[in-house]
């Protein structure tokens, strides 16, 4: 008996070893992809900065201004001006659509004297 609990053991001993092998590849995996994300991540914020640089450098008002002199006959831009703006009660919205009637229901019958049609 105590032979098979020696056995029992140094089996189990094993394969918690095996285990903790397999969980530290696992581990380490796991944090070289941690990692790689980290990376990716970091690159792209750089990417996001240097876009929002280059938009803040092609959006400068006076380029934008000379941009539209120079393209005046194509495009026909004027400078804003405060009484270009509208009201929100100005603003034509569209209406909805009239639906059509697909199913017709035919009613038979009379009104009371109490009711009043719809």
């Amino acid at each position: 008996m105590r032979g098979f609990v020696l056995v029992m053991a140094a089996v189990s001993v094993i394969a918690l070893g095996f285990w903790a092998y397999q969980q530290n590849y696992r581990t380490q995996a796991a944090v070289r992809s941690v990692q790689s994300l980290q990376e990716q991540i970091g690159a792209a914020h750089s990417r996001l900065n240097m876009l929002r640089a280059e938009w803040a450098y092609l959006n400068r008002p006076d380029r934008l201004r000379d941009l539209a002199d120079l393209n005046f006959d194509r495009l026909g831009l004027l400078p804003l001006m405060p009484d270009a703006f509208g009201e929100v009660d100005q603003v034509m919205y569209p209406l909805p659509p009239v639906l059509p009637i697909t199913g017709a229901v035919e009613v038979v019958g009379q009104l009371a004297t109490t009711e009043e049609p719809l």
